[in-house]
């Protein structure tokens, strides 16, 4: 027994000294081959690129190093380099592509190349191609030529390497920790936008006899996969920071992911004004669960046109304030409506449906007279907006920008708004309907109390039902307003007090006189209003939607212009009886103390 274990030791090791020495062998001689064939590796590198690539790029490098064994080799300072001479003549045969790239990095990594099909079969065949670090310069310059060209190159490569190769692929190539830079070249001063931190992946690229025309490719390419995590930028103004959190996109289905995106002030609301010297709109904004369906890559390669189906955003919010305490520029805000603003726009934008969920919206001022913030807003908003977009061609078949929207105001009362906007009118012009349903009018305390010094004590809305239309001058319409046991106290600001005060004796007194408790009345007579409303030229898109709303439901309640006119007119009179009587209260105090 003891002899047989012995044996079968020695016959291990026998095996084991075997298996090591031909593994020697085969290392020393997968180093003897890669010395041997570096400089012809080198040379057919640099050929495939040159020939794949009908002479537009180029690429350099320091150093091959290869293992044939494990079928591993790496390419160390790697420059690919686009020949411009060769572009331009490219530009002249109208064969040139819309892009060009400069590509640079430290080392490329190439795993799984199965150097024996090479020789035996005439196939390159690559597991992996590891960029690590690039350096990705994207130069974009736009031909006519290249209208609706499909996605894949003018001459197949294949037509280049049939003499060596039968088929060149790589299953993976992967492109990571990207310094990526945008070069706009249409435009007079041509437009750099970079990104750092970007993952790209590249999916079955093949060169065969067929990959040229497959139209399941996208220039010879299955898939492209792009990540992109915790992206922040500061803009121009450095007033904000863009943040993107998590973005991802997949070709092969068109879709874009991302988590979350934020615009951030980088001041307080009080703060944000001051920091600048004058009134000007604040906005912070946070986005959940954004995704884009139905993405044309190849367009937007090619024009940087973002053309999606749908988009979906689920959960956030929308914040504007503005501090109207604060001089204003006197500027006049024309082409600042949102349908203007996406006119503006340089890439050109098409998202054929936009949905919303759950986003809450708020608007915010702070008012010079009652020295306090008033906020208006709308919670749990969502809806559908159909056909945004700046495209000329799409707006030739349809001009109108449509959204469908339901919220609830205050977060009590169910309203519904529908806009129309003409994305072709140079004035601005849009129009909005809507109804607001079933609320305590106790909760518009938030907005009239601050930006009006008008307390609603009670009051019951039922309906409101408003149509108006619009242009960046003025607004008009009508409203109806049905409510119930309305009733209001005014407020004026008393210095060196925080709060507003009531003023009883004129609210009894507009409450008896000038207001009306029931709309209809109790015999049923219905009071509606016609809307007119002249925008002042400073004033923001929201602040004109809410003055016009604001104007109808004063009119509707009883507070007119004029009636509102006789009221101030009171108040200032009482307000001088009352300071009269205090002097000469203080003047009797005084000769009292001359005269005890």
């Amino acid at each position: 027994m003891i002899e047989r274990t012995r044996k079968t030791v020695k016959a291990l090791k026998w095996v084991a000294g075997i298996v090591f020495l031909l593994f020697v062998i085969a290392d020393a001689m997968s180093w003897y081959l890669s010395v041997k064939l570096r400089p012809v590796i080198m040379k057919e590198l640099k050929e495939l690129v040159l020939n794949s690539t009908d002479s537009l790029y180029r690429i350099e490098f320091s150093k091959v190093n290869t293992n044939f064994l494990l079928g591993n080799a790496s390419v160390s300072d790697v420059r690919i380099i686009p020949d411009t001479n060769i572009f331009n003549k490219l530009i002249k045969l109208k064969r040139a592509p819309n892009n060009i790239y400069e590509v640079s990095l430290k080392k490329l990594t190439i795993r799984n190349f199965h150097p024996f099909r090479i020789y035996f079969d005439k196939r390159l065949n690559v597991g992996r191609l590891l960029f690590e670090h690039p350096k990705v310069v994207m130069i974009n310059r736009q031909f006519e030529f290249n209208e609706n060209k499909p996605p894949r190159p003018n001459k197949s490569p294949f037509e280049y390497i049939s003499k060596l190769l039968q088929e060149v692929s790589v299953n993976t190539i992967d492109l990571r920790d990207v310094s990526f830079q945008y070069i706009n070249r249409n435009v007079p001063v041509p437009e750099v936008f970079a990104v750092n931190k970007l993952d790209i992946t590249l999916k079955d690229w093949l060169i065969d006899a067929n990959s040229a025309t497959d139209p399941t490719r996208l220039y010879l390419l299955k898939d492209v996969l792009i990540n992109l995590n915790d992206y922040e930028y500061a803009t121009p103004d450095s007033l904000y920071k863009v943040q993107m959190n998590e973005l991802s996109f997949v070709a092969s289905t068109g879709k874009l992911n991302i988590r979350k995106f934020g615009l951030v002030p980088r001041y307080s609301e009080m703060d944000f004004g001051k920091k600048l010297g004058y009134s000007k709109e604040r906005y912070n904004i946070l986005l959940s669960d954004i995704s884009l369906n139905g993405i044309d890559l190849p367009q937007y390669v090619k024009k940087q046109e973002l053309v999606a189906s749908e988009m979906n955003i689920t959960n956030g919010y929308v914040s504007v304030f503005n501090n109207n305490a604060l001089p204003s520029l006197g500027i006049a805000r024309m082409g600042k409506f949102p349908h203007q603003l996406l006119q503006l726009v340089q890439a050109p934008l098409t998202v054929k449906k936009l949905n919303l969920s759950d986003v809450d919206i708020s608007y915010a001022e702070y008012d010079s007279d009652s020295e306090q913030k008033g906020r208006i807003t709308f919670e749990k908003t969502s809806g559908t907006i159909l056909n945004v977009t700046n495209e000329e061609k799409v707006k030739a078949i349809n001009p109108f920008m449509l959204a469908n929207l339901s919220t609830y105001m205050m977060g009590q009362g169910r309203l519904t708004v529908d806009f129309k906007f003409d994305l072709n009118a140079k004035n601005g012009a849009f129009s909005y309907k809507g109804q607001l349903l079933d609320m305590d009018g106790g909760y518009l305390n938030r907005i009239t109390k601050p930006l009006g010094m008008l307390k609603v004590n009670s009051g019951r809305v039922k309906k409101l039902d408003f149509n108006v239309v619009a242009d960046e001058a003025k607004a008009s319409g009508n409203l109806n307003f049905a409510y119930k046991d309305l009733s209001i106290g005014l407020m004026k600001k008393v210095e060196g007090k925080n709060r507003l005060v009531k003023l009883g004796l004129f609210s009894m007194l507009a409450n008896s006189l000038v207001i009306r408790p029931d709309n209809p009345d109790a015999k049923g007579n219905m009071i509606a209003a016609s809307l007119y409303y002249q925008r002042s030229p400073t004033s923001s898109f929201f602040s004109f939607i809410w003055q016009t709303l604001l104007q109808g439901i004063k009119y509707t309640v009883g507070l007119t212009p004029e009636k509102q006119a006789e009221i101030d007119a009171q108040i200032v009179k009482f307000e001088k009886m009352k300071s009269d009587r205090e002097k000469r209260r203080e003047a009797r105090r005084r000769r009292k103390q001359v005269n005890p």
